[in-house]
Parts: C-alpha cells; structure tokens; sequence
C-alpha cells in the first residue's frame, strides 16, 4: 500500500484546471478546519529540544519583550546558552514558563 505524500499532493494539484484549485483553497478555508484546539504537543512538540531566541522566546510567551526582559532581569527564565551577545532559552524551559503563568492567572481569577 503507498502512502501519499505533500510531493505527490503538490504535484497533483498543479495539474489541477484553475477553478479547481479555487475550490481547494476554499476548502481550506472552512471554519471546520481551522480549529484552535490543537494540543501544546501537537503545536510545539518539534520544538522540544531547541532552542529560541529573545525575541522568539517572547512571541512564545505571547508577552512583550520589555516584560520578557522583565522575567529575565528578575530570574524567573534563565538563558539556556549563549550565540555571540544573543541569549538562547531552551524549549521546554519557557514551556514550564508558560504554565506557571497560565496556574497564577487561574487562581488570581478565582480569588477575584
């Protein structure tokens, strides 16, 4: 049994009439498939052994980078490593970042 590939895919859909491709795209652009309830996993699990940049560690967090300088001055995120002058924050750091920020914003809306 061959499995399909996005190559074979790709190359399909470039033999496609123009109106059919039309009708591909707008296909893709159903409500019911741009869910917004993917799993961290399935989202960021490339990601888990890499390592981000400032500026990507921010976007991460989704925070600016004045308060990501914030956690950073303050010791709450730790640079993982060092490229030149860059500071590089590992994965799975700013993961458990992440749901240490989510955890305080859940109980200071339920003290509220």
């Amino acid at each position: 049994m061959s499995q399909i590939t996005a190559e074979t895919v790709y190359k399909n859909f470039t033999k496609l009439p123009a109106g059919e491709r039309a009708k591909f795209f707008a296909l893709l652009a159903e409500p019911s498939l741009l869910r917004e309830d993917f799993s961290h996993e399935q989202v960021f699990g490339h990601l888990a052994d890499e390592e981000f940049t400032a500026q990507e560690a921010a976007e991460y967090l989704e925070v600016s980078m004045s308060t990501f300088r914030r956690h950073v001055s303050h010791g709450r995120i730790k640079p993982s490593g060092e490229v030149g002058r860059n500071q590089l924050f590992s994965a799975g750091d700013l993961k458990a970042f992440k749901r240490s920020l989510r955890e305080v914003k859940k109980r200071r809306s339920s003290v509220a």
